[in-house]
């Protein structure tokens, strides 16, 4: 339960106010309301919500414990790729076997990508971050990574992520993975650190512009001098359910059980906001982005098609 307002149960902190008169002046007053009310109880095991134009936190739960992440680990991925020097989105890949092989043998979820097909590195991450594809990951990875084999190659991969990590700050983060597929359990970040990740991510243009589509179809050269038809889902169902929404990444294993990285932006308002380990994490989103934001928001949920994947 809530204690009253003023007060913020034990497990939460949220960011001070100065003052009445510095609120009214400073913020929109729906920022001010927000920040008098206890935050929103969550199922989450951990949880985090910051405002990206402040960088300020809003909201926080268990924000600094390290937990499995699942296939937000794909952020990373998505951003290791995008701020690679001399960078080409039209640079064309050619998938492999092994990719459909690795996502076979892993149980993960996938775009389907074809052997022989040649899409390029932006279709790659549309297919990465949409229906979640680890065949792209893989793909993207084996392309991005230094060495003679595919393992080699991915390996250096995930190693860049962990120096991007390292870069940016990000203490409370390693990946072992680089989709988020962990044999080891060694795949962990936090609220915080996913937020702030997130935050990076977002400014970057190609990645804002793929992780706010509800949906795309594209098309590639097939193995057999044909043409493929690819059409992805995004996975995140707040994406075309919650006004405002403009993000970002679910994901789901045994481990970490449901996880979602969302934004959304309203008026000149941006946030970022992590749910870790939450089995109600889309009402519990929305709960914490009404809270924000002070208002109450009718949502019909998006219904991802019967063969749509899920995370």
């Amino acid at each position: 339960m809530h204690k009253r307002r003023g007060t913020v149960t034990r497990r939460w902190r949220v960011a001070a106010v100065a003052s009445t008169v510095a609120v009214a002046i400073a913020v929109p007053v729906a920022m001010a309301q927000a920040s008098a009310e206890p935050p929103p109880e969550v199922s989450a095991k951990g949880a985090y919500l910051l405002d990206t134009g402040s960088n300020k936190e809003l909201m926080a739960k268990d924000a600094d414990t390290r937990r499995p992440m699942a296939s937000t680990t794909k952020i990373m991925t998505a951003l290791v790729v995008l701020e690679t020097r001399g960078l080409d989105l039209n640079q064309q890949v050619t998938i492999k076997q092994e990719y459909r092989d690795y996502v076979t043998k892993s149980g993960a979820s996938t775009a389907d990508l074809q052997t022989g097909d040649k899409l390029t590195v932006n279709q790659l991450l549309y297919g990465l971050m949409l229906p979640s594809g680890c065949d792209a990951a893989m793909a993207l990875a084996d392309t991005f990574g230094t060495g003679d084999t595919t393992a080699e190659r991915t390996k250096s991969f995930i190693s860049k992520m962990n120096t991007k990590a390292k870069d940016l700050g990000l203490t409370n983060t390693k990946y072992d993975s680089f989709d988020g597929v962990s044999a080891d359990a060694d795949n962990y970040s936090t609220p915080h650190d996913l937020a702030q990740l997130t935050r990076r991510a977002m400014d970057n243009a190609t990645f804002d512009t793929v992780v706010k589509s509800v949906s795309t179809k594209q098309e590639a050269p097939a193995a057999n001098g044909r043409t493929r038809y690819y059409s992805w889902d995004n996975t995140n169902q707040l994406l075309g359910s919650y006004q405002g929404a403009i993000g970002v990444k679910t994901g789901t294993t045994t481990p970490a059980g449901p996880c979602l990285v969302f934004a959304a932006k309203r008026g000149d308002k941006t946030v970022v906001g992590v749910i870790l380990n939450d089995a109600d994490r889309y009402p519990d989103a929305k709960k914490m982005l009404d809270w924000t934001y002070d208002t109450t928001t009718e949502v019909k949920w998006r219904r991802l098609p019967k063969d749509a994947q899920r995370d």
